[in-house]
């Protein structure tokens, strides 16, 4: 069964594959320029080359991830360093040199929020510092992104403010819920929120940073422009389309899965919440199923994927999916097989995907309660043996999780 739960992971991320994805959706037109940021950033421009030829192109890209031949930028993810800010800074520059007539082609992947920095009014350090303030608050996704967008020259739609051409995008999407807005920060895109909600969220999670404060209390009194709003008339010079989300991988597993002869079930693809509350939530509606039968009769898999958050008040290892799984096992009352990685290969900090329960893991009897009060997915699942390994996916379709209720 444990072969079965990676094999329904494997699957997935092959029918889900970005340069599949890409060269489907590539526009009719030779562009211009090609952008491409983001973990899925390689195959996507690799796909738009294959169909276009040689045209000038701009990648960028996390550490260690394989260009496949093209020459990149390889920056710091989830926090941004000075690679983030030359990349920011050389795509400013083409867009800003291009006439009214050239057309841009931008493929996007999640992490391009960290991929391209241009801070705004904010030194790099302050930058670095309250990203890693942010992510370890347990803040939303879009609550972190409403703030970097408004300590940025190029998140927001700022990059499409800084070009008189036309933009066309394909978005890959790692956010609950698939907004463009949100998608690695959307530098072409328009956002619906403000300095002041920015500075609000600073405000909810406790944060000082006074240079980000300064920056966002002079913009919320109107003494910044804003980023771009849905009314902009630049928007006429923006076309998208959305190439892949979290539901197609949920879909393609559950394909697979009914393949080999199961039930399965997508329960949803946009799931969020504390990793602590999203586990009992999931153990509470297995133990039902299996006590009652309802709302789904056993035996089945459940599907989920989304985005969690992990509030960090430990010193372990872990990441949102190690996180889920300890807490599963601390809500289950009878042992199960689950599996919860991150699609694009790396959870957090842990460096695995994810990890597996399987009832081998009750067996060994390591009691998961102290490695969730530090946070350490990673030392636990490395003890019970059950880390799921699979180096960068060069994709970044958000998380997925599933569970054998039987």
């Amino acid at each position: 069964m444990e072969a079965l739960l990676k094999e329904a992971f494997h699957q997935a991320l092959k029918a889900t594959d970005p340069y599949r994805l890409t060269l489907r959706a590539l526009p009719p037109f030779r562009p211009d320029l090609v952008l491409a940021v983001g973990k899925a950033a390689a195959p996507m421009l690799r796909a738009a080359l294959d169909r276009y030829g040689e045209v000038p192109y701009h990648l960028t890209l996390p550490q260690g991830q394989d260009p496949l031949g093209l020459k990149a930028v390889f920056a710091r993810h989830p926090v941004p360093d000075g690679e983030s800010v030359r990349a920011a800074e050389e795509v400013l520059s083409l867009l800003k040199a291009l006439s009214p007539k050239a057309k841009v082609l931008a493929l996007l992947s999640g992490g391009g929020s960290a991929l391209w920095c241009a801070p705004l009014g904010i030194s790099l350090p302050e930058k670095q510092a309250l990203t890693q303030a942010l992510l370890r608050s347990g803040a939303s996704i879009q609550e972190i992104n409403a703030v970097r967008k408004h300590l940025s020259r190029i998140k927001g739609g700022r990059a499409l403010l800084a070009t008189k051409a036309k933009v066309h995008a394909l978005l890959l999407s790692d956010v609950p819920g698939d907004d463009p807005s949100v998608i690695a920060s959307g530098p072409f895109h328009p956002d619906p929120t403000t300095y002041a909600e920015a500075l609000a969220v600073l405000d909810r999670y406790g944060l000082a940073f006074p240079e980000a404060r300064e920056v966002l209390e002079a913009g919320a009194k109107g003494r910044l422009p804003e980023t771009l709003k849905p009314q902009d008339p630049a928007l006429r010079r923006l076309t998208w389309r959305l190439v892949g989300a979290n539901l197609h991988l949920l879909r393609a597993a559950q394909a697979f899965l009914r393949r080999e002869g199961h039930r399965a079930v997508v329960l949803s693809d946009r799931f969020g919440g504390e990793a602590r509350a999203l586990a009992r939530f999931h153990a509470e509606l297995a133990e039902t199923i299996r006590s009652h039968g309802v709302p789904f009769r056993k035996p089945l898999f459940l599907l989920s994927g989304g985005e969690a958050q992990v509030r960090v008040m430990g010193k372990g290892k872990g990441g949102r999916n190690l996180e889920f799984l300890l807490a599963l096992y601390v809500h289950l009352e009878r042992p199960l097989y689950a599996l919860a990685a991150d699609s694009d290969g790396l959870d957090g900090n842990s460096g695995a995907a994810g990890a597996l329960l399987t009832p081998e893991v009750w067996e060994k009897g390591l009691d998961p309660r102290p490695f969730l009060e530090e946070n350490d997915g990673l030392g636990f699942f490395h003890q019970v043996g059950t880390l799921l390994v699979t180096g960068p996916t060069g994709t970044n379709l958000n998380d997925f999780r599933l569970l054998l209720v039987d």
